[in-house]
């Protein structure tokens, strides 16, 4: 697994001075950046080849988040590939080897002039090294969405939403769907984010966002004008 360490800073923790889950999966997908670039298989090498990496589902488990200056390890591996789709995993401890947060996340590589899936390269293949999956309780894919809920106000996609392929940020539709919720305090309750991107939205965009509320869940989905859902957020509290 590749691996790096890092130090809770006071920029990434919230009100209660513990990592916020944002952080948290800008941690897990900044490991997946580090882990591509130190192969040669990163951000140049995918635009040379034409290809991009668009991610299509995250898990994220939470068992403790940690505080304020811990040193934490962060890592990541691939366990499989499946044509154009790629599986990957990724783990947080303490430097004690305690399990702060476990991730499966799902990608598929596409053909940036084609628009359509690819299969990955040679260089691709051979460059990461698969792993055994991580023992954890597995989602499904989908985030299914009931038809009740309760539409909240429309949300016009900034420039500070964007990421280098001018498409709103994985991160950024979950730190939208967290403002949403109606308690501002839940983020050092969530035990499971859960996370399905369904297309992407751009510039000048407008989402409209579902609320739907459960025992000990919420979903957000954000939606275009006919309904069709961007992202589709599910978050589980602690019970």
């Amino acid at each position: 697994m590749y691996t790096y360490k890092n130090r809770i800073r006071y920029s990434e923790i919230d009100k209660n001075g513990k990592l916020s889950l944002i952080s948290l999966l800008n941690y897990f997908q900044d490991c997946s950046t580090f882990h591509s670039e130190d192969l040669g298989l990163g951000y140049q090498y995918l635009i040379k080849q034409d290809l991009l990496w668009v991610l299509s589902a995250w898990q994220i488990v939470v068992f403790r988040y940690p505080e304020l200056c811990e040193n934490i390890i962060v890592g990541t591996a691939p366990y499989e590939f499946r044509s154009v789709i790629g599986y990957r995993n990724f783990l947080m401890t303490t430097e004690e080897s305690e399990q702060l947060a476990c991730a499966n996340s799902i990608w598929t590589l596409l053909d940036t002039k084609k628009g359509r899936p690819a299969k990955p390269t040679a260089e691709m293949i051979n460059g990461y090294q698969l792993a055994e999956k991580l023992p954890m309780d597995y989602a499904d894919r989908k985030i299914a969405v009931p038809g009740d809920g309760t539409m909240l106000s429309p949300i016009e996609v900034k420039p500070h939403h964007l990421d280098t392929n001018n498409h709103v940020n994985n991160g950024q539709y979950i730190s939208i769907a967290m403002d949403l919720l109606a308690d501002s305090n839940v983020t050092a309750e969530i035990s499971q984010l859960r996370a399905e991107y369904r297309k992407s939205a751009v510039l000048g965009d407008i989402m409209y966002p579902k609320l739907i509320k459960a025992a000990n869940t919420e979903i957000i989905s954000l939606q275009d004008t006919d309904g069709n859902p961007y992202c589709v957020a599910e978050m589980t509290r602690r019970i």
